[in-house]
């Protein structure tokens, strides 16, 4: 039988990932859905926001549903999302943004970087090493070669190899994977990659990058299609896989019936179609094209349906598309 994990976390996690969730089981009853309560909620009520059987269970799983979880602004607070990905390797993440005349993939290393998690405060200095492996980067790269050579189209390699010595070794890398494999590559300094993407997003195909350029590029490009409410992702690794939205917790809404559900339906196609279902990934996302063509919208597209709403009436589309 096939187990996913569902994962609410903090914030609006509990009120997309419900929607997501329903769907799921409107095209897979048969599935198995279980919780796993991790975030600060958790951390708030126990005192430890992921415990290792949280990540036991979650290697149970077939795949991941997961929400959003907040991590707050404390020095002996540890992230619940870098210590998942990094648990179960989940090295390749992977955020699509597909618009009129364009259709990217950003693919951004997952596990090391500036969210290497290695930091140390004192009373005055803080530091983060940034770390870049040549293993790492070889399995991101390779993973991005896969993508231009299953699309037919070109790779870009973002980096900031004219200040940081890292980079120039992330991009040496990549480019002579590139080469090795017969694929087209370009490479281009984050900066001016973020502006030009919003400028040309027609030129670009799939990108490969570091992990926070791969963070922050991602939210630059879900302005193309209407912001962070949009966008899903894909945590993939050799033996495991997390399908959650781009955006966070957003605790300044959370609860208030306003958050967009698009992004988590989104990413709940994607778990679909790592799992070779990629009909019900397809009816997904047709029956979210049918539900704003209707012009039913929430509040960040300039519409007034709340997330319940919202996610009612994608449900009602893919029950009637069987």
């Amino acid at each position: 039988m096939t187990r996913i994990a569902v994962v609410e976390g903090d914030g609006i996690g509990h009120e997309v990932i419900p929607v997501a969730q329903k769907a799921l089981e409107v095209l897979h009853p048969e599935y198995e859905y279980f919780p796993v309560e991790v975030g600060y909620g958790r951390w708030e009520q126990t005192g430890c926001p992921c415990a290792d059987r949280d990540i036991a269970a979650l290697r149970t799983a077939d795949a991941v549903l997961f929400g959003a979880v907040t991590t707050p602004p404390m020095k002996d607070y540890q992230s619940v999302v870098l210590r998942i990905r990094k648990a179960l390797d989940l090295y390749a993440n992977l955020r699509p943004v597909k618009g009129d005349g364009f259709d990217m993939m950003i693919a951004r290393e997952n596990t090391e970087g500036l969210y290497s998690g290695i930091e140390e405060i004192g009373p005055d200095r803080a530091t983060t090493l940034r770390v870049v492996t040549r293993a790492g980067t070889k399995r991101i790269v390779r993973e991005g070669i896969r993508l231009a050579q299953q699309r037919g189209e070109n790779l870009t390699i973002g980096h900031k190899a004219n200040v940081l010595k890292s980079d120039v070794f992330f991009r040496d890398i990549c480019v002579a994977e590139a080469k090795m494999a017969g694929v087209s590559c370009t490479e281009k300094l984050i900066d001016a990659l973020c502006l030009d993407i919003l400028q040309h997003p027609e030129k670009y195909d799939v990108i490969v990058t570091t992990n926070i350029f791969g963070d922050i590029l991602s939210d630059v490009a879900s302005y193309l299609i209407g912001g962070l409410g949009l966008v899903p992702s894909a945590n993939i690794g050799d033996r495991y896989a997390l399908f959650e939205p781009v955006h966070g917790s957003a605790p300044d809404i959370a609860g208030k019936n306003i958050a967009n559900p698009i992004a988590t339906l989104r990413s709940a196609a994607m778990l679909l179609e790592h799992l070779g279902d990629t009909g019900g990934a397809v009816r997904i996302e047709s029956a979210i094209q049918q539900v704003l063509a209707s012009g039913t919208r929430t509040r960040d597209l300039g519409g007034s349906a709340g997330t319940r709403e919202f996610g009612d009436a994608v449900l009602r589309v893919i029950g009637n598309q069987g």
